[in-house]
């Protein structure tokens, strides 16, 4: 297994084609790309810690040795458990993306599907996969996941649009592989990791094959561009004299690109699917089952728990920890995050083999979609209540550069004192406004699928039938 090092040394053999700001930046050399590597470096550096052992790395029957939980297919309700368990302590050590995690749950996905299309089909998807796995855990590679599409027009399926350039479809089969066109967008950490796992956005119709594609492509290859989102906090990070003054001063934002496949080769080894239109909707579904119950769930209670010890720090510091109406919305951040983790522990728990006879664990559905759909109405809740305890300094502070400014540090530090020195207010004040003041709202709605998704997913998961025989049968009404 690699150290955080190692990755680090890995990664300078990529350079790859970047857009930010409007011009073309260096991985390696840019304030902010080089957060995707300290993030994903800090993750290698967990699965060293022996008090993370368990958490972050497994037993891999493929290599009869340790790997990272990053690279490993669920056999088990304990894995599945596990795996929950890493995205919240990544999300506890990081306070941004464990940039590793979409690339697993798609491992997952792929593992199910391409054991079902071998047995029935006859194809190799599986044996392929399977030696490619074999491939990233001998090299400890750090694998990002590419789903969504630019979709363009959502009236219209992928064959009607005006450019079918808006999902990822192939444009060529050849003798050596195949040529795929298109693009990904919202497209975490694919520029930090050594290679991006593909599958497709959505379900697929029969004339609609050439857009059921799924592959692995390694990072930087020929005809890719990633074109990375532009925020305030970017800016900021750009004309800051010194990282310590952020929000999150090492590992910043969760940093997304449009990921462009321009006529990008892929050889056939690394193609798991290639026009089975008929298998794709069941990819994305168990894709988007494993996701919301990860990113959807568990990571957003390890960043929860952040914000919640972030706001009583900030309690505590003006000395108002102890009034009744601090403890009670301090309290319902509590009960909206432990609500969360209950459901993303019951996915774990009550998954299932799934596809059966292949040895693959699969979360709960239901429990995976509440998890999600609890996040994200809730989230903006433990928000709120973050910028209604931390008060407004957390978006009027002043800069902690004033600090260093001898005209004017007397007076900040005279001011902006309580019940703890003012330069520990303004720290953590900056670190709540990272949240209160930032992206995650939006995208803890939005990752994972957002809520509309899970809501129409719990209704028709629900046995309605059931539920009603219960209250016919207490009710005393006869089953009609």
């Amino acid at each position: 297994m690699k150290t955080a090092t190692e990755y680090l040394e890995s990664m300078k053999a990529y350079n790859p084609r970047i857009f930010l700001g409007g011009k073309q930046v260096n991985l390696h050399e840019n304030s902010t790309t080089v957060t995707v590597l300290r993030a994903n470096a800090r993750v290698y550096e967990l699965a060293e810690d022996p008090k993370y052992a368990d958490i972050m790395n497994v037993f891999s029957p493929y290599l009869g040795d340790k790997v990272s939980r990053n690279l490993h297919i669920a056999s088990s309700v304990a894995d599945l458990e596990r795996r929950s368990e890493m995205a919240t302590l990544t999300s506890q050590m990081l306070g941004t993306c464990n940039y590793r995690c979409v690339g697993a749950d798609v491992l997952n996905a792929l593992a199910g599907i391409t054991w079902e299309m071998d047995r029935e089909l006859g194809t190799e998807y599986h044996s392929r996969l399977l030696n490619h796995l074999k491939y990233l855990q001998e090299n400890d590679l750090a694998v990002s996941g590419g789903v969504t599409d630019a979709k363009g027009d959502r009236t219209k399926r992928p064959v009607e649009q005006d450019d079918p350039d808006v999902y990822v479809h192939i444009v060529e089969k050849r003798e050596d592989g195949i040529v795929v066109r298109g693009a990904k967008v919202s497209q975490s950490g694919a520029i930090g990791s050594h290679e991006t796992l593909v599958i497709p956005t959505m379900g697929m119709r029969q004339g609609e094959e050439d857009f059921a594609v799924a592959f692995a492509v390694p990072n930087g290859a020929e005809g890719l561009t990633y074109i990375c989102q532009y925020t305030p906090f970017t800016a900021e990070r750009e004309l800051s004299p010194d990282v310590k003054y952020l929000g999150n001063p090492l590992y910043g934002q969760r940093e997304t690109c449009i990921m462009v496949f321009d006529n990008v080769f892929i050889p056939w080894e690394h193609v798991f699917m290639c026009g089975e239109a008929k298998y794709s909707g069941r990819l994305v579904a168990r894709f988007a089952k494993t996701h919301r119950m990860n990113c959807g769930g568990a990571c957003k209670v390890g960043f929860a728990d952040l914000i919640i010890g972030a706001t009583q720090l900030a309690a505590e510091f003006s000395g108002i920890q102890k009034a009744p109406h601090i403890v009670e919305k301090m309290t319902d951040m509590i009960r909206i995050n432990e609500t969360a983790r209950a459901c993303t522990v019951a996915a774990a728990l009550k998954g299932h083999e799934e596809p059966a006879g292949s040895g693959f664990f699969q979360p709960d559905d239901i429990f995976g979609n509440a998890a999600k759909l609890t996040i994200a109405d809730g989230f903006w809740d433990i928000l709120k209540w973050a910028g209604d305890i931390g008060g407004g300094m957390a978006v009027t502070m002043p800069s902690e550069l004033e600090l260093e400014n001898p005209e004017t540090a007397h007076y900040v530090r005279k001011f902006m004192k309580a019940s703890a020195p003012a330069e520990q207010r303004l720290r953590i004040a900056k670190f709540i406004q990272n949240w209160c003041a930032g992206l995650h709202g939006a995208g803890t709605w939005h990752g994972a699928g957002s809520p509309m998704a899970q809501k129409m997913a719990l209704y028709n998961l629900t046995n309605f039938e059931e539920k009603k025989s219960y209250a016919r049968s207490l009710a005393g009404l006869k089953e009609e």
